[in-house]
């Protein structure tokens, strides 16, 4: 049950400066980038959790910080270990933009990281919203961020739909300047947690007072039913080894990544030997794959290879599925990886 709309209260921007940092300093998740104010472990939370759940980010945020602990040993990295370092959480441009700045960093900044978040966005990958974020946690610049939950929240409370520069105005408006990195993660976590996108919880809600909406805004606009596909895939072992093809490097999405090769007439072989369902932004796959010679050319990988090969999240999935490779303990293959942040934290 939420609260009945009520005449808007005016709005303070000191009270709700206090009244959100009030609330996120007892409300706030342990997460583990906000262990510390290292601008290379901010950063790379910061990238991670683009367009991804936090739950599907903590276990690969811990792998990949065991893997490549410092900027320097990220920039010093192939990247085919970076690839499959991430390896389950989509959106692979991510990490090949985070490789190649990691270079900047490393080579032409002598391992200094940039400050500001206007210096920030000079690196290769880094938008408005990641150098804001990465310059007021880790450095503390009086500047403000705007995500999805971010915008969602300032859209109810006002009333209304603001988007564009506005949006981004109204959020620097209400900054807290004296914590500004607490304020901006307050503001990520209460659309997250709370001002959710359906169903907010207004009555756990610390600005339920200062809110016009009281609720899903009037008029949002509601996201479109996921497409349906199915696709087929051949899953060819002996000898230790599994016949996978390597994605091209010049294709938008996973270049270079391995995967199982797909077969084009799966009435041909019988009934599939596993089946798995597997989201892509706003596309549900359900996966048939069979048990059967490979029909494409490819490579033979040896199975204690596959850990560290760039393999693409789906053909993860169906190795780990199939017992060919020990089980994931991220439960990051079942999630889905779409829309823009609008809960990843």
């Amino acid at each position: 049950m939420k609260p009945s709309p009520s005449p808007h209260v005016k709005l303070s921007v000191k009270d709700f400066q206090n009244k959100m940092l009030a609330w996120y300093d007892v409300h706030a998740r342990d997460l583990p980038w906000r262990e510390s104010r290292d601008p290379y472990r901010v950063w790379v939370s910061e990238i991670m959790l683009q367009q991804t759940r936090v739950a599907a980010v903590i276990e690969h945020y811990h792998e990949f910080l065991r893997r490549f602990p410092t900027v320097n040993k990220l920039a010093a990295a192939r990247e085919a270990s970076v690839l499959a370092a991430w390896s389950g959480l989509g959106y692979y441009r991510r990490a090949r933009m985070l490789h190649a700045a990691a270079k900047v960093v490393a080579r032409e900044r002598e391992g200094r990281f940039p400050k500001t978040a206007d210096d920030w966005r000079t690196l290769p990958g880094v938008g408005r919203y990641t150098a804001a974020a990465v310059a007021s946690i880790a450095f503390g610049e009086p500047v403000a961020v705007v995500d999805g939950n971010v915008e969602r929240v300032l859209q109810r409370i006002a009333g209304r739909t603001i988007s564009g520069e506005q949006i981004w105005q109204q959020a620097e408006n209400l900054l807290d300047r004296n914590r500004p990195g607490d304020f901006n993660q307050a503001m990520m976590e209460l659309g997250a947690t709370v001002c959710m996108p359906r169903a907010p919880a207004c009555l756990t809600c610390p600005l339920v007072e200062l809110c016009a909406t009281r609720g899903e805004l009037a008029g949002a606009e509601k996201k479109s039913r996921p497409r349906k596909r199915e696709i087929h895939y051949a899953l060819d072992r002996r000898n230790g080894s599994v016949f996978l093809t390597k994605r091209p490097a010049d294709i938008r999405l996973m270049a270079g990544m391995w995967e199982l090769p797909e077969i084009s007439r799966p009435e041909d072989y019988g009934e599939p030997f596993l089946t798995v369902k597997h989201s892509i932004t706003v596309t549900d796959y359900t996966v048939h794959v069979w048990a059967v010679t490979a029909p494409l050319k490819g490579e033979w990988c040896a199975i204690d290879r596959l850990p560290r090969l760039a393999l693409t999240g789906l053909a993860r999935k169906i190795l780990r599925k199939s017992g060919i490779i020990p089980a994931s303990t991220t439960g990051v293959e079942s999630s889905r990886s779409g829309g823009r942040r609008l809960s990843a934290r």
